[in-house]
């Protein structure tokens, strides 16, 4: 999202240290998300562009490998509104993320490390959270 940390520069990386990289695709009005293997860095231009005005796969997309039908995920980097010391995140009430980890400790390779990408101004003394809303590993801002 425009509002949140911007990850090119990150995947451009993951791609030269010859690692795999995965980026969501939501699917509308549902909380269900998949995570999708991205081919290269450059491969980001071919996406489409949601109402949301974010670059993913298309529905239609088929040929992309889903994460948890392969090996998993070590390491899944968060959004969020909103981030408190305790781990708490304030996503955009949809539960996408938190949704998609639930499947993730029913995999084999379990739960991937979650790190928050976190301007300092979100950063709080408390988030409201729910019951069923899983805590970050890691937040990370620029006065980490």
């Amino acid at each position: 999202m425009p509002d949140e940390i911007q990850t090119e520069e990150i995947i451009k990386d993951i791609f030269k240290q010859g690692k795999e990289c995965f980026i969501p695709r939501y699917k509308p009005h549902s909380n269900h998300m998949d995570m999708l293997k991205l081919s290269s860095a450059e491969d980001i231009s071919s996406l489409s562009l949601t109402s949301w005005n974010i670059l993913q796969p298309s529905d239609d997309d088929s040929a992309r490998e889903e994460a948890l039908a392969g090996g998993g995920l070590d390491l899944m980097f968060m959004p969020g509104l909103g981030f408190d010391k305790k781990g708490n995140r304030l996503g955009r009430g949809k539960g996408y993320y938190d949704t998609y980890l639930e499947r993730c400790m029913k995999h084999p390779s379990g739960k991937p490390y979650t790190i928050a990408l976190a301007f300092r101004e979100q950063i709080c003394q408390s988030v409201p959270v729910a019951e069923n809303d899983v805590q970050v590993d890691e937040i990370l801002h620029e006065d980490c």
